[in-house]
């Protein structure tokens, strides 16, 4: 395997390797499976349970605070619990997956998500609407890190980077319509009303799920050993340094778009005055954005251009945009309020359109080293992302509603810790002179 990720493809792993059909043994070929459009979708749906969870509930966040009689950071802290809860939750439902297969913990998952959901719809205060969140979170982890695992299931080499960036197209509708959903959610009914219509997203993907999805770890393919076996397992994937880099620079790379999500309500109707819809807007168009640049990174520069050098653009871009906004906040090129929104949603544009070059090429680097326990290295690649933007959530509201510093400061240390730990662990330069050599050598 080449480890610059420039090279590999889905035709490293034998053909006629098989997947069980849902509902009886009946092998199917493994590349009927891939090509299923079904599949792909239904991949995608579980992918999008993370957007849909938050952003349909991000223009609501202003009147969950009158609502509850509650303060904006405590408001922020439901999406920190429930991003901890996605964290929290793949480091358990990744190891099961590998042990039990796929289908099994996504199932369990899915149901516990309806249920929770469903409460909290009906939470009376800030403090229940928390709990909820995050069982909600840990539940929901089930969808992520399993979608995750079965595409290093059925993939490798550049035809999984490949479909990293259609599911970012899939997935990523879902924080373009989520917004303007909720928006239009608020026009008839309270902030309860989003949470009941993701009960019912959610009893429809399980639904979808149970009846299309196969099983696509055979048996064979299993890990039987216990606890301790999943700690040895994920303990040597955090001795693998390369492994660790992409995981650190993927974390800190999805801190700096949480930071965002969870900012922009106030930064874009408080400080600014625009309406939820004209939110809801703005946040659609800045997520078409990152699905252009995801598709022109899985379309054109997969296969052309070395993974890792396109994740140093993307690491740089988040970096520079950051940078940009913080010079805005503090007044650099004048008074913000002067200056108006323009300026503010360039810079969050090209960050969020940044994160189609940074976040599949992270996850797809990642996983070609660890063919073996896709399952445990999935749940270490999102309970990284989850636990690193849980942390910098409540960090963007420590000065107020009526700043926008604290967000792009943060925006601005996540884009520069993700590029320290991608060129220090990494070392992409070491990769690549390797993977030369091995070309040339006989």
């Amino acid at each position: 395997m080449a480890e610059s990720g420039s090279t590999g493809s889905a035709g490293g792993v034998a053909e006629t390797a098989q997947v069980t059909r849902v509902g009886g043994p009946t092998p199917v070929p493994r590349a009927a499976v891939r090509t299923g459009a079904l599949v792909t979708l239904v991949l995608g749906g579980l992918t999008a349970v993370p957007p849909l969870s938050m952003d349909m509930y991000l223009p609501a966040l202003p009147e969950v605070t009158g609502a509850l009689h509650t303060s904006a950071a405590t408001a922020q802290l439901t999406l920190t619990a429930c991003l901890t809860g996605m964290a929290l939750g793949q480091l358990v439902v990744g190891p099961m997956s590998d042990k039990w297969g796929r289908r099994r913990p996504l199932m369990i998952g899915l149901f516990v998500y309806v249920v929770a959901t469903a409460i909290c719809a009906f939470a009376p205060s800030a403090a229940l609407l928390v709990a909820f969140r995050l069982l909600q979170g840990l539940a929901g982890a089930a969808g992520i890190v399993i979608a995750r695992a079965v595409v290093r299931d059925l993939y490798d080499g550049v035809a999984m980077a490949r479909f990293f960036s259609t599911l970012m197209l899939i997935s990523g509708v879902a924080p373009v319509v989520a917004p303007l959903i909720g928006g239009q959610i608020l026009r008839v009914t309270d902030w309860r009303g989003v949470f009941v219509v993701l009960t019912f997203i959610g009893i429809a993907l399980t639904a979808i799920v149970g009846k299309f999805l196969p099983e696509t770890l055979p048996p064979e393919r299993r890990h039987s050993g216990g606890t301790v076996e999943a700690l040895r397992t994920m303990r040597s994937l955090l001795a693998d340094r390369v492994f660790t880099g992409y995981m650190i620079a993927g974390g800190f790379a999805f801190a700096a778009l949480f930071a965002y999500i969870s900012a922009s309500p106030f930064v874009i109707q408080e400080i600014y005055g625009a309406s939820p819809q004209t939110f809801s807007l703005l946040f659609g168009i800045n997520s078409i954005g990152l699905i252009a640049v995801g598709q022109l990174n899985g379309k054109v520069l997969v296969g052309r251009v070395s993974l890792d050098k396109v994740l140093a653009v993307g690491l740089t871009l988040i970096v520079v945009s950051a940078a940009f906004l913080l010079l805005v906040a503090t007044g650099v090129f004048g008074d913000p309020e002067e200056l108006g929104i323009v300026p503010v949603a360039a810079g969050l544009f090209v960050l969020m359109a940044s994160m189609g070059l940074a976040t599949p090429n992270t996850n797809a680097l990642a996983l070609l080293r660890t063919p073996h326990a896709a399952g445990s290295a999935s749940a270490l690649l999102g309970t990284s992302s989850f636990l690193i933007g849980a942390v910098a959530s409540p960090l963007v509201g420590i000065a107020g509603e009526h700043t926008a510093v604290p967000m792009a400061l943060t925006q601005l240390v996540c884009g520069l810790a993700a590029a320290v730990a991608f060129m220090a662990l990494c070392r992409p330069w070491q990769l690549a002179a390797k993977a030369a050599k091995e070309v040339t050598e006989p």
